[in-house]
């Protein structure tokens, strides 16, 4: 556990970001090795299929996701305020939350995975192995939710480390099974899916083994979980916002590959393969801005809100160094990034042109994302989800549709800086506005 309410802003959000950094850097290794293991042995046909299925794999769990990021929002504010009681009943609220919704979550995809896949009109060829992997995948999903409940406690309690150590042995088992699986024992893309879910499980198990022995307010013993409703009804209210935020950028995903299942299977694979290397690019951003919204959520559950400005403006300058430089590494080496998944030359001049259009726009994505965790660690988490409605569906899939018509593929991926340039500039001037700091969970007396 970490107390962020003490010491220098920037200091205390570099330490806090670069373990969950880390952490993500494992997690997208998963997608990674995934990726290249289908590429490289299975083909253009069965990576397209993995590559469809994150979209709506990503819209299934990105409700449940935005809940629990409302419960981390509230444990980081009892947190911050010393209320050692209501964290510890939060936690079970989370934990009992996570386990109905996984189920529930598992059996709306199982049912209508093909319809889904039909509807954004996957090619033929492409949609039974489509199917075979996206169920499999969603049978782990109580082990998928989880881990990312138990990292999302963790995180609210200032502490980024441990589930770093948990996604480090993840990593590596679904590394070794992936080889056995495909490579070795020839399952084809099930043992992709099969060796994801045994990581998983085997991460989220060997996390609650290890918590119980030696958390002070993690004691994870599913016959003893506490649910409190008033909890439950605040984790909804300010979590829906963010989960209804993330479904509508999972929509917007889907709505994305809609466009660009019209130019083929070869399309496909390179903006399956070079949204992979996107999410990769990105991640800095991400939990930078993970780390501040933590930051934030305990500063002002302690009333300091006069740090909250500090740390923003220095996750500012740290995100804005690190996606300079990642934008110039993905520019220059676009093609060798792209051949390292694929040997079918449409796929990698295809994702090598994605990556030079969008990557030289990662600084206003970090700012976006830095800006709006401040609303989030706030609790306000109502604007953001605007915010991503205007940027995502009044700008990004309309215009990449239109620019499509007019330039090929070429204009779809135009359309995505575009939505994050206008994501961007909503936040700032809501920033200013200060309406924000008023969401606060914790109330104090001056407020």
């Amino acid at each position: 556990m970490k107390d962020l309410t003490e010491g220098k802003e920037g200091k205390l959000i570099w330490r806090f970001a670069i373990p969950m950094l880390l952490g993500n850097v494992f997690q997208q290794l998963y997608n990674v090795v995934d990726s290249w293991v289908v590429g490289n042995y299975l083909g253009k046909e069965a990576l397209s299929a993995v590559g469809a299925s994150f979209p709506l794999i990503f819209l299934l769990i990105s409700l449940v996701i935005g809940i629990a990021m409302g419960s981390t929002i509230i444990i980081s504010q009892y947190f911050g305020a010393k209320d050692y009681d209501k964290v510890k009943v939060s936690i079970d609220t989370l934990y009992i939350i996570m386990f109905f919704a996984s189920i529930f979550v598992t059996a709306i995809g199982l049912i209508f995975s093909r319809q889904i896949f039909e509807l954004i009109k996957l090619p033929e060829e492409v949609i039974p192995e489509a199917i075979l992997y996206f169920n499999i995948f969603m049978s782990g999903s109580i082990f998928m939710f989880g881990f990312h409940g138990t990292s999302a406690i963790l995180r609210g309690l200032g502490d980024s480390k441990t589930p770093l150590y948990f996604m480090i042995i993840s990593t590596i088992a679904n590394i070794i099974l992936d080889l056995l699986f495909v490579v070795k024992f020839g399952m084809g893309i099930e043992g992709v899916a099969y060796a994801s879910v045994i990581a998983q499980a085997g991460a989220l198990l060997t996390a609650i083994i290890y918590l119980n022995k030696t958390h002070k307010l993690i004691r994870i013993s599913f016959l003893r979980l506490r649910f409190d409703k008033e909890i439950f009804i605040k984790s909804v209210k300010i979590g829906i916002p963010s989960g209804l935020q993330q479904t509508f950028v999972a929509l917007g995903m889907l709505a994305l590959f809609r466009i660009v299942n019209d130019f083929g299977t070869e399309t496909i694979a390179a903006y399956s393969v070079a949204a992979r290397i996107d999410s990769f690019a990105s991640m800095p951003a991400m939990n930078f801005a993970a780390a501040l919204g933590a930051f934030v959520g305990q500063n002002m559950g302690a009333n300091k809100q006069e740090r909250v400005k500090a740390g923003m403006i220095a996750t500012l300058r740290m995100t804005g160094v690190i996606s300079i430089a990642i934008s110039i590494l993905v520019i220059f080496f676009g093609h060798e990034l792209m051949a390292f998944f694929s040997t079918d030359a449409g796929v990698v001049s295809s994702g090598e042109t994605y990556l030079q259009v969008v990557g030289g726009f990662y600084i206003i994505f970090s700012s976006m994302f830095v800006i709006n965790a401040v609303f989030r660690g706030s609790g306000d988490t109502l604007m953001p989800m605007f915010i991503t409605l205007f940027a995502l569906w009044i700008i990004r899939v309309p215009l990449s549709w239109w620019l499509s018509t007019i330039y090929g593929e070429v204009g779809i991926w135009w359309g995505i800086p575009a939505g994050w340039f206008a994501g961007m500039s909503l936040s700032l001037i809501y920033y200013f506005t200060g309406r924000w700091k008023l969401k606060v969970v914790v109330k104090h007396n001056d407020q």
